[in-house]
C-alpha cells in the first residue's frame, strides 16, 4: 500500500499553516442573567456556542449577581446559550465579533418552567422529524421505539427508508445508499453492516441525518444519498452515563446488555461504550421453480427453515483534548467481535416430465462465521482566525478479520426408497482479511458575511485478501479439493479533491455549487486463475443546490448530482459459494460501478411540509440476477449490470404536533422505477408504479408514561428481475419514567399483527419461480435503563473524519 508523497507534503502543509497561525487579538460578551421578578439568578450555565455547528468555544456560570464575561479570540457565527434548572434554556439570535469587540447583552431574562401539579403533568412531545434545507432530521434521543432498539430498527423506521429481510437497506425505493456514523462512513457490505447496527444500541443515538442529495464535501459513493448517525455526546462538565439490560423475544431468547461513561473535565473530554447484544431470527422460506425440459416440465418445491443468530460485542471510546480556543485533537476507537451461527435446513420435491417419480433432496447447512472488526480515527480541528476560517483533518485506519465455516449435508432419494439414495458433503472455509487508510483534510474560508468557499482532499488505500477453499464428500468417503477454490487479491486506491461555493444571488435566491474530482486505481487478481483485472478512470461528479425564498415560511429547493455506487468487494471475487447442490452464487469480477445523476425539487413549508418530486437516471445499476440450467435444473445467483434503469418519486412529508402531548409525522412516497437490460439471451425490458405509506404517534401522558405507534405500508415493487408482493407491519411501544427521568422500563412490540411476510416472483426468460418468506419478526422486547449525571451542562462537538471503503467490505 503506497502513499503519494504529495498528498502526505499536503496535508503537512495544512498543519504547519495552523501551527503558524497568530494569536488574536480577543472579543467580550457580557450580560446579567434575571428572573421574571428581576431578580440575579445565580451560577446559571452561559454557553458560547459555533452557530453551525454548535460546537462548544467556551463557557462560564453567572456569578452570585446573575452577572457574566466571556472572553473569545474565535469569532464564526455564534451563539449564546443560557441554562439553569428550573427555567426554560435561552438562546441568544446569531451574531459575529471582530477582534477586539465588546458584545453587552444586557439582561437575559430567563422564563420559569411549569411546575408539577399532584404528579399530573402532560409534558411536551417532541417533534420526532425536523425538515431542514438539505437535510431531514429524525429524532431518537428519548423515543420510546429507542428503547432497547438498535440502530438498524430506528433507521429502517425513518422517512423513506425501507431494511429488507436480509438487512439490507433502501432509501426511497432505491439501493446504492451510504451509511455513516458521525460524519464517518462504515466502510462494510451490506451483511456486515446490518450486524453492526444490531449491535449498537439504540439507545446511544441522538438523531439520524438522512441527506437525499449530498453536497461536492462529502464522497461520491451512495447513489440513493447517505443516512449519517449521530450518537449522543457529553453535555455534562462532569460525569454521566447509562446503563441498559433487557431481553428481545421471537420465540428464541436473546439478551442484552450495555454501557456508556462520558467525562468532560477542563480541557479534556473522554467517552467509551461497552455492549452486548445477541440477535436471534428463524425464517421459513418456500420456493417453486419451474424448469421447462424438452419432454415436459419439472417443479422443484422446496420448504426451508433457517434458523439463525449471533452474538455481538461492540466497544466505542474517543478522546478529545482543546489544546486552547483555536485547536483541538482527538482520537476515536472502535472494535467489534461478531460470532454467528446458522442451522438451516431444507427438504425440495422435484418432479420428472416423463415418469411418476418423485425426487427428494434433504439438505442440513451448518454455518458459523465470524467477524472481527477494529476502527481508530485521529483528527484535529483549526479555527485559524476570527471570521470563520477552518481547517479540519483525519486520519483512519481499519483492519477487519473474518470468516466462515460451513458444512452442507445432502441426502437424495426417490419416491420412498430411503436406502437407495445417495449422500455427500460440502466443506466451504472462507478467509478473508481487509486493511484500510484514509487521510483526508478539509479547509472552509469565509469570503464574506455570506458567501463561503470549501476544498478539501481525500486519498484511501484499500487492500483485501480472499481466500476460499471448496472440499466434497462422497458417501462419508474423504473430502476431495473443489475445482472452485479461489483465492482473491484486491487492491483499491482513490484520490480524490474537491472545491464548493456557497454565496447569495440576491434577496430570494441563494446557491451552492462543487465539484469532486476522484482518480480510481483498481486491480482483482484471482492468484488460483491466474487472472488479473485491472482498471483506471477519473471521474468529475458535480453537485449544485439553488435555494429559492418565497417567504419566511415558504421555500422551493433544487439539487442536481451526479454519484456513484462501488460494487463491495466480495461481489468482484470470482468466487463460487453452494447454497445447496442445486443452487449456487457466484462472484463477478467484470461488475462495473453505478453511475448515476439525481434532481430534487422540494417546496418546504414552515420548516415542516415537504413535497418533493425527484427523477433519477441510473447507468450500470447493479442487482442481483437468477439464471438458470433447465438441462440440469440448476439454478445461479449473481450481481451483474443492468444498462439503464429509471428513477421517478414524488413524496410528501408531513410532521404534524396535533397538542402539546401528541404528535405525529406521516410520509406518503409514490415512485415509478423501470429497467432495460440485456441479460444472457434475454432482454429485461420491465417498470412498476409503487407507493410505501408511513405513520409514527407520539403521546406523552402522565405520571411519565409515553407511547409510540408507527406503521408501514408498500405496495407492489420492483427490485430488477424480482417483483414482489405488497405488506405491511405496525410496532408499537409504552414506557414508564420514575425518579425524576434516572430510571425507565420500556415494552415494545414488533410486527404486532405478523403481516411482515414477503412473497413474490421472477418471470423471465424460462425462469418462472416464486417465493415466499417470513422471518419471525414478530417479537416484544423489554427494557430497563438507568442514567445518570453529575456536573454542569455544557454542549461539546461532534466530530467528523474521513469515510468511504469500508461500506463495501464483505
Amino acid at each position: 500500500m503506497k502513499i503519494p508523497h504529495q498528498l502526505c507534503i499536503a496535508i503537512f502543509s495544512f498543519f504547519l499553516l495552523s501551527a503558524e497561525t497568530l494569536a488574536e487579538q480577543g472579543a467580550k460578551i457580557s450580560g446579567t442573567v434575571i428572573d421574571g421578578s428581576g431578580q440575579a439568578i445565580p451560577f446559571a450555565n452561559i454557553s458560547l456556542l459555533e452557530a453551525s455547528s454548535e460546537r462548544l468555544i467556551t463557557g462560564v456560570v453567572s456569578d452570585e449577581q446573575g452577572e457574566f464575561l466571556l472572553e473569545t479570540s474565535a469569532s464564526p457565527k455564534l451563539i449564546v446559550r443560557v441554562s439553569t434548572l428550573g427555567f426554560s434554556v435561552y438562546q441568544s439570535d446569531t451574531f459575529q465579533l471582530l477582534p477586539g469587540n465588546h458584545k453587552k447583552m444586557g439582561a437575559i431574562q430567563l422564563e420559569e418552567e411549569a411546575t408539577a401539579l399532584e404528579e399530573v403533568e402532560v409534558r411536551a412531545s417532541r417533534p420526532e422529524v425536523t425538515i431542514e434545507a438539505d437535510k431531514t432530521v429524525v429524532n431518537i434521543e428519548g423515543t420510546v421505539m429507542a428503547e432497547g432498539s438498535n440502530a438498524l430498527d430506528v433507521v429502517g423506521r425513518s422517512p423513506g427508508v425501507y431494511v429488507d429481510s436480509d438487512g439490507n437497506i433502501n432509501l426511497n425505493g432505491r439501493s446504492g445508499v451510504v451509511v455513516m456514523i458521525d460524519d464517518r462512513q462504515t466502510y462494510m457490505s451490506a451483511k456486515e453492516l446490518a450486524n453492526f447496527l444490531r449491535s449498537m444500541p439504540a439507545d446511544n443515538i441522538k438523531s439520524l441525518e438522512v441527506i437525499n442529495s449530498p453536497s461536492a464535501k462529502y464522497d461520491a459513493e451512495g447513489a440513493a444519498g447517505i443516512i449519517n448517525i449521530r450518537l449522543k455526546k457529553n453535555d455534562s462538565d462532569g460525569i454521566n452515563g447509562n446503563l441498559q439490560m433487557g431481553n428481545y423475544y421471537n420465540g428464541r431468547h436473546a439478551p442484552f446488555v450495555g454501557g456508556s461513561l462520558n467525562v468532560r473535565k477542563g480541557k479534556w473530554t473522554t467517552n467509551a461504550s461497552l455492549n452486548y447484544n445477541s440477535w436471534v431470527r428463524n425464517a421459513d422460506l418456500s420456493i417453486i421453480r419451474r424448469f421447462q425440459l424438452e419432454n415436459g416440465p419439472s417443479v422443484f418445491d422446496q420448504d426451508a427453515l433457517l434458523k439463525m443468530g449471533g452474538n455481538n460485542v461492540f466497544f466505542t471510546g474517543g478522546a478529545d483534548y482543546q489544546i486552547n480556543e483555536k485547536h483541538s485533537v482527538g482520537a476515536t476507537f472502535q472494535a467489534n467481535d461478531y460470532n454467528g451461527k446458522d442451522d438451516n435446513t431444507s427438504l425440495t420435491t422435484v418432479t420428472n416430465p416423463d415418469n411418476q417419480d418423485i425426487n427428494y433432496l434433504s439438505s442440513l447447512n451448518d454455518n458459523s462465521n465470524t467477524n472481527k472488526r477494529f476502527f481508530t480515527n485521529i483528527h484535529y480541528i483549526g479555527n485559524l482566525d476570527t471570521l470563520g476560517t477552518k481547517l479540519s483533518a483525519d486520519f483512519d485506519y481499519t483492519a477487519v478479520d473474518g470468516g466462515g465455516l460451513s458444512t452442507l449435508s445432502n441426502r437424495n432419494w426417490v419416491n420412498e426408497d430411503l436406502t437407495g439414495g445417495t449422500y455427500g458433503q460440502i466443506l466451504t472455509d472462507n478467509n478473508m482479511n481487509y486493511t484500510i487508510l484514509t487521510a483526508k483534510a478539509d479547509f472552509t474560508k469565509p469570503l464574506s458575511e455570506k458567501a463561503t468557499l470549501e476544498a478539501g482532499l481525500k486519498g484511501s488505500w484499500v487492500e483485501s485478501d480472499n481466500q476460499l477453499m471448496i472440499s466434497k464428500s462422497e458417501e462419508d468417503g474423504p473430502f476431495v479439493p473443489d475445482a472452485n477454490s479461489n483465492h482473491f487479491i484486491y487492491n483499491e486506491d482513490v484520490l480524490a479533491a474537491y472545491t464548493s461555493l456557497k454565496a447569495p444571488i440576491n434577496k430570494t435566491f441563494n446557491f451552492q455549487a462543487g465539484l469532486r474530482l476522484e482518480y480510481s486505481n483498481i486491480t482483482g487478481n484471482s492468484v488460483t486463475l491466474e487472472q488479473v483485472n485491472k482498471q483506471k478512470y477519473v471521474n468529475l461528479f458535480p453537485s449544485l443546490f439553488l435555494q429559492q425564498k418565497v417567504s419566511d415560511k415558504y421555500s422551493i429547493n433544487y439539487t442536481l448530482n451526479r454519484r456513484i455506487t462501488r460494487p463491495n468487494y466480495r461481489m468482484l471475487n470470482p468466487f463460487v459459494f453452494y447454497i445447496d447442490p442445486l443452487t449456487v452464487e457466484e462472484g463477478n469480477p467484470y461488475l462495473k460501478p453505478q453511475y448515476s445523476t439525481n434532481f430534487e425539487m422540494s417546496h418546504v413549508i414552515n420548516n415542516a411540509f415537504q413535497f418533493t418530486l425527484a427523477y433519477s437516471r441510473n447507468i450500470d445499476s447493479f442487482g442481483q440476477v437468477m439464471m438458470q440450467d433447465d438441462e440440469t435444473r440448476k439454478t445461479v445467483l449473481q450481481v451483474q449490470n443492468f444498462e439503464k434503469s429509471d428513477d421517478l418519486s414524488l413524496r410528501i412529508m408531513a410532521p404534524l404536533e396535533i397538542a402539546e402531548w401528541y404528535s405525529t409525522s406521516n410520509m406518503l412516497q409514490v415512485y415509478y422505477k423501470s429497467y432495460q437490460s440485456q441479460l444472457g439471451e434475454d432482454f429485461l425490458d420491465i417498470s412498476q408504479v409503487s407507493y410505501m405509506a408511513r405513520t409514527q404517534h407520539n403521546i406523552t401522558l402522565p405520571k411519565g408514561f409515553k407511547i409510540e405507534v408507527a406503521a408501514l405500508y408498500l405496495s407492489p415493487f420492483l427490485e430488477g428481475q424480482l417483483e414482489l408482493d405488497g405488506f405491511g407491519w405496525v410496532d408499537a411501544g409504552i414506557t414508564k419514567s420514575f425518579k425524576d427521568d434516572k430510571f425507565s422500563l420500556t415494552l415494545n412490540g414488533d410486527d404486532i399483527f405478523r403481516t411482515r411476510e414477503v412473497t413474490g416472483q421472477v418471470e423471465f426468460g424460462d425462469i418462472n419461480t416464486q417465493i415466499r418468506q417470513y422471518n419471525n419478526q414478530q417479537a416484544v422486547r423489554l427494557t430497563f435503563n438507568w442514567k445518570f449525571s453529575k456536573g454542569e451542562k455544557f454542549k461539546v462537538s461532534n466530530r467528523s473524519g474521513s469515510t468511504e471503503e469500508r461500506n463495501r467490505l464483505d
